[in-house]
């Protein structure tokens, strides 16, 4: 019965994320054997497994929420709505990812990235050399970030858009007991895009992207479904937000976000009480 968490993305919806893994943290609780994560997902991966409490708690409440990095104002005029540049280079200044905690634990972490030319999702693990890099290309949300971070000699974007919740793929790598986090409440449904002729031109020098990103939300049903509808052999716990999550993909405000993150701590310590000892403490 091999054991893995994964993570779904969201950005600023990241903070609840944040408050689960921060809750194991505070718990001792590592029982997997792998990890996925996507996008802000995988940030918040990143800090549990270096054991930095808090860190994606402040990436997010503090650095997302400054101006140097999201600006509507400067993306009209040709910048970045979202300045990733900024926001790597400050945090890793600042309060850096202990690269030598994450890579001398024993669970791996996968990052999911989009490959730009052919739409498709990428698992990478992540190394000492790979991490920053593939960190930042996994969080690369097209046209709000106006650049694709290379991975291995492929350009990538944020792995999103192809597995927004890849679930399907630990499945596949042998997972047969798996936890994930959401950043939307469990039964939330994504809607297909009403102007796929807008997303084609915006993206008309990736027309792979552009695809794989209007077939987004039924791949994020059908991963929806899989939760729900799991195989025999498979058996699946999810750790979710409540409907009256107050958190949206670009909130900044202050006290919704703290909100947010005290709904994913108490979320990890109902999951560790109630799911038939499967969460229960490492020792």
């Amino acid at each position: 019965m091999r054991k893995a968490l994964v993570v779904e993305g969201g950005a600023m919806r990241g903070i609840f994320s944040a408050g689960v893994l921060d809750q194991f943290i505070d718990s001792s609780y590592q029982p997997f054997e792998f990890c996925i994560g996507v996008s802000a997902g995988s940030t918040s991966l990143a800090s549990w497994l270096s054991q930095q409490k808090r860190r994606t708690y402040t990436v997010i409440t503090d650095y997302s929420c400054r101006p140097e990095f999201i600006s509507f104002k400067r993306f009209i005029r040709g910048g970045h709505w979202l300045d990733l540049d900024w926001l790597w280079d400050i945090t890793i200044d600042e309060i850096p990812i202990n690269i030598n905690n994450l890579h001398s634990q024993p669970i791996p972490l996968y990052v999911v990235t989009t490959d730009i030319h052919s739409g498709q999702a990428h698992y990478i693990q992540s190394t000492p050399d790979n991490i920053i890099e593939l960190l930042k290309a996994s969080c690369s949300v097209p046209l709000a970030y106006r650049d694709y971070p290379v991975i291995d000699g492929i350009p990538m974007t944020d792995g999103g858009v192809a597995d927004s919740i890849p679930v399907e793929q630990a499945y596949k790598m042998g997972a047969k007991d798996i936890t994930v986090i959401l950043s939307r409440p469990l039964g939330y449904q994504k809607k297909p895009s009403k102007a796929p002729w807008l997303t084609r031109k915006f993206l008309a020098s990736n027309p792979q992207l552009a695809e794989a990103a209007l077939k987004r939300a039924e791949n994020y049903n059908k991963s929806i479904e899989f939760l729900q509808s799991p195989p025999k052999d498979c058996t699946i716990h999810v750790i979710a937000p409540p409907d009256d999550f107050p958190v949206g993909r670009l909130t900044k405000n202050k006290n919704r976000l703290d909100i947010g993150y005290q709904m994913g701590i108490q979320a990890a310590k109902n999951a560790m009480d109630n799911l038939d000892g499967s969460l229960t403490p490492k020792r």
